[in-house]
């Protein structure tokens, strides 16, 4: 096997992507971030409250026909 040839030794696929400059925000960005965490925060306060609790999700329990 020619050399350069073998598992990522090809300098040309072996690059990092480089590093763009930060970027100033604008408001939609800063507006979306909040959204995003309040939204993450209450998820993971349901996530908390359903492991909590235990047993079936319906209270109804198994139907029963009134024959017997």
């Amino acid at each position: 096997m020619p050399s350069g040839q073998g598992a990522g030794t090809n300098p040309i696929h072996n690059k990092k992507p480089k590093k763009k400059p930060a970027e100033e925000e604008d408001e939609t960005d800063k507006a979306y971030k909040l959204k995003q965490a309040a939204d993450k925060k209450a998820n993971d306060e349901l996530r908390k409250k359903a492991a909590g609790q235990k047993g079936p999700l319906a209270s109804g329990g198994i139907k029963k026909s009134g024959k017997k």
